[in-house]
């Protein structure tokens, strides 16, 4: 179950590499998909090296530490930390439901937030994951399926991806165009989309079985 869903993120991040590096040439340095695809291959040789692959604190650990160490730019350092937050509060009993998955985004949300000292607002991809978040809290749970939390929070995501394109860059090397930033999509809300979009896929699939 595990490889599969990490299979999924690696296929796709390996597919929109070249997309994902047009719209940072944009704004940026223009190497998030040759980063993102990196951190995909080390997640996927840091998989390998494990000899437990079904224990979801120890994966998840093992890739996020792996980012960290091989990816350049600051998608190395803010998707590993996102990784290794979303790591602690796993235990035996998790499983995709909007509590766990509750927790999962909030700590990634967190690690984000104080590694890369950003805020929703300031084009990056916690314009993403944080709409998705607040997907999952409880106030916005009530009496909704897993599956309807995961559609409302893909679609809360993807209009954070919109919402990218109408403000200017506070942080990371698009800040240098301030103004000028506006009108593009920010590279990292739009890779934090399409896994965030491909997990749910996935996750939406075990669930109807």
């Amino acid at each position: 179950m595990i490889k599969d869903a990490l299979d999924a993120v690696v296929k796709v991040l390996t597919a929109e590499k070249d997309y994902l590096s047009d719209l940072d040439a944009k704004v940026g340095d223009g190497d998030h998909g040759i980063n993102m695809a990196r951190g995909a291959d080390a997640a996927i040789e840091a998989f390998e090296d494990l000899d437990d692959t079904e224990d979801l604190k120890k994966v998840l650990t093992a890739i996020g530490e792996a980012v960290v160490m091989n990816v350049g730019g600051t998608a190395g350092p803010l998707y590993g930390t996102a990784i290794l937050e979303a790591a602690k509060v796993i235990d035996e009993n998790s499983s995709p439901d909007i509590l766990t998955l509750e927790k999962v985004f909030g700590a990634a949300v967190a690690g984000v937030q104080k590694r890369g000292h950003a805020q929703k607002g300031d084009k990056t991809m916690l314009d993403v994951l944080i709409p998705i978040h607040e997907c999952f809290k409880p106030e916005n749970t009530i009496g909704k399926s897993v599956e309807e939390v995961m559609i409302e929070a893909r679609d809360a995501g993807r209009d954070g991806v919109e919402y990218t394109k109408t403000i200017p860059a506070r942080r990371g090397r698009a800040s240098y165009l301030g103004e000028r930033s506006i009108g593009f999509e920010d590279p990292g809300a739009v890779s934090s989309l399409m896994i965030c979009r491909t997990l749910f896929g996935y996750w939406k699939e075990i669930l109807n079985k």
